[in-house]
């Protein structure tokens, strides 16, 4: 094994129980981030359809160009897009692939990555994967980016990485904030990967602003997407990257060498999904919202615990107050019968904190507060 690879291990595995996407038996998994809503029929149709009519076979190693060609006219606008076509865009095998290719094809050993954090892990493992050097730059006390923090980090950095909204924050960074770190970076070559996989879900009084859409950023701004969290899709493994065309064709040689062509019939589905009004899926929309509200109430009534509202995504971070590292208490819960994340898989300063995901049912979400309630009442 690669020095590399035991460094990731040993980072993570501590903090990973269960393995992602295994519950055990009577346990209550507050822990995915997945939609628990089932694809929407239209889309489910259309893969179906695709398959029965015999698109099974390899396609454009870009992604199909009838896709790309509705993904760039429903990207967020900004005058840097415009006149973009299809070959600023690459779909790739989820947003993970997206990523992955990102800084395979981009970082040369020793480049410097910035990650306000706490982040999803899953940045920090790319990067050392490829050679890059991880530098996390904390986020402030509302878990937004703290701009005197990015003023001192990002000199000399090849790129900086952050989801917005925010896993596992649930936080949505501002236009405001989007601007400001748009003024840190005059003058650098330094590129901004937006990872926006949650944008279609943020809750009332916190509007979303796109880095494509924030001009003093749009230009370096390398957007990935997916349509796993909007269309409830995470197993058809869709997603893409958008931005300059030199920068999409070395991502693109990266991700077919890597990773081949996508699922025809998924990627017919996933134009299917683009063709969907917004009306189909106000529903999945309107729950999440209910379930935040009632998260929100049930975590008033557990002790030494605090939080920020979750503004977008659908996570919980929750700081506690009990002298015990996060993996301890994940295990803890998880032997009392609720799943949930350590907050240490997500950054040096997340230790003390759990990660809640509200894609659960209400009554999931109920018996499972009713666990960590008791369990922090007793220590």
């Amino acid at each position: 094994m690669s020095h590399i690879a035991q460094r990731i291990l040993d980072q993570r595995a501590s903090s990973l129980r269960p393995p992602l996407g295994v519950v055990p038996a009577g346990a209550i998994s507050l822990a995915l981030g997945e939609p628990d809503f089932p694809t929407p029929e239209p889309i489910a149709n259309a893969g179906n359809k695709a398959v029965s009519e015999g698109n099974t076979r390899y396609t454009d190693q870009h992604g199909l160009r009838s896709l790309r060609e509705k993904l760039v006219s429903a990207l967020p606008s900004s005058p840097t897009n415009k006149d973009w076509d299809a070959d600023n865009v690459v779909v790739t095998h989820g947003a993970t692939a997206a990523l992955g290719a990102i800084f395979f094809a981009l970082l040369s050993p020793g480049d410097k990555v910035v990650i306000p954090e706490p982040a999803y892990s899953l940045y920090a493992d790319l990067v050392t994967l490829a050679g890059g050097e991880v530098v996390y730059a904390k986020l402030g006390i509302d878990l937004h980016f703290d701009i005197e923090e990015l003023k001192e980090k990002l000199p000399g950095a090849k790129a900086i990485v952050f989801s917005n909204p925010s896993n596992p924050n649930g936080i949505v960074h501002t236009k405001h904030e989007l601007e400001e770190l748009g003024k840190l970076l005059e003058g650098s070559s330094t590129l901004v990967i937006s990872d926006e996989a949650y944008s279609s879900l943020t809750y009332s009084g916190h509007d979303f602003t796109s880095a494509l859409e924030v001009e003093s950023l749009a230009p370096r701004t390398l957007y990935v997407q997916t349509f796993s969290k909007k269309y409830a899709m995470t197993g058809w493994r869709v997603g893409y990257v958008a931005g300059d065309k030199e920068l999409i064709a070395a991502i693109a040689q990266f991700h077919r060498t890597f990773n081949g062509s996508l699922n025809n019939a998924a990627q017919i589905a996933a134009e299917a999904a683009l063709d969907l009004p917004d009306s189909a899926l106000q529903p999945m929309l309107d729950e999440y919202a209910a379930r935040r509200e009632l998260m929100v109430e049930l975590l008033n009534e557990v002790p030494g615990i605090e939080t920020v509202k979750p503004e977008g995504a659908f996570y919980s971070f929750i700081h506690y107050e009990v002298d015990k590292p996060s993996v301890q208490v994940a295990r803890e819960l998880g032997d009392a019968g609720v799943i949930v994340r350590a907050g240490a898989e997500y950054g040096p300063s997340a230790e003390h904190h759990i990660r809640i995901s509200f894609a659960a049912s209400q009554e999931e979400i109920r018996r499972g507060f009713s666990i960590i309630r008791d369990y922090f009442a007793s220590q």
